[in-house]
């Protein structure tokens, strides 16, 4: 189920990083974010939960349990 939570969410199979180690990086890094996320139950999708935490440093913080 990760795997099309990352698909879906992140849009892992359009990045175009190949360089290196970028792509394994970034792969690290948004299931990073998505165990964060999945944390915090809400009411609103994972996208829409890191769409608001991008805009809105409260809830970013909320999320970091800053």
């Amino acid at each position: 189920m990760q795997r099309s939570h990352l698909d879906v969410t992140f849009r892992e199979d359009a990045c175009r990083a190949r360089k290196d180690y970028s792509a394994t990086n970034l792969n690290t890094l948004r299931k990073f974010a998505l165990a964060i996320v999945s944390g915090h139950k809400d009411k609103l999708s994972l996208r829409k939960r890191l769409f608001k935490a991008a805009l809105n440093m409260d809830y970013l913080k909320k999320l970091l349990k800053i």
